[in-house]
């Protein structure tokens, strides 16, 4: 008797038979997984760092439908100010240094990053990623002795990037130009 792949042979060997692969990633671990590819590429992200001794230093990277990617620096000192990402959810991992973030929880019905919705520091070394939903509330901030590099990317795209009060218990929302953190 003749099987499938004699009488309709090898689906492998037909390109065109193979599902397409994602033109541009479409989950949070597609997201992540773009982070660590670059990551693992030096060679792509090093040369484009620049050291601002003002403000922190931001680069878009690369667009695609409905996410962006930013590559950022911070020198020992240079923070985000308590903000979130108005309805943009979010992936950022440590490329190289490291960066404190100070969790203030969720406003507006959004939820935490990385499965805690509440206060926390953290300490986020070269290889930590994060994941944060709309309305997720923190500060970054490069606590250390040495520069920090980071990527960022929003899905949809960053629009706003409203600034928080730091006093109080439900501390006053400040909308403000966005700039990725």
């Amino acid at each position: 008797m003749n099987s499938d792949l004699e009488i309709a042979g090898d689906p492998l060997a037909d390109p065109h038979l193979l599902p397409a692969p994602p033109a541009h990633p479409a989950t949070v671990a597609d997201f992540a997984g773009l982070i660590g590819a670059l990551a693992a590429d030096r060679a792509a992200w090093a040369p484009l760092v620049r050291y601002d001794p003002t403000l922190r230093w931001y680069h878009r990277l690369r667009t695609g439908p409905g996410y962006e990617m930013w590559l950022l620096s911070w020198l020992p000192g240079q923070g985000s100010g308590r903000h979130d990402h108005g309805r943009s959810s979010g992936v950022f991992g440590v490329l190289a240094g490291e960066l404190t973030e100070h969790g203030h929880g969720a406003t507006g019905g959004g939820r935490g990053t990385s499965g805690t919705t509440g206060p926390g520091t953290r300490v986020l070394g070269t290889g930590t990623v994060r994941v944060f939903a709309p309305g997720y509330v923190h500060e970054v901030v490069n606590d250390g002795l040495e520069p920090v590099v980071s990527v960022h990317i929003y899905a949809p795209g960053l629009t706003e990037m409203p600034q928080h009060c730091s006093s109080g218990p439900r501390a006053a929302r400040n909308p403000a130009q966005a700039s990725p953190a």
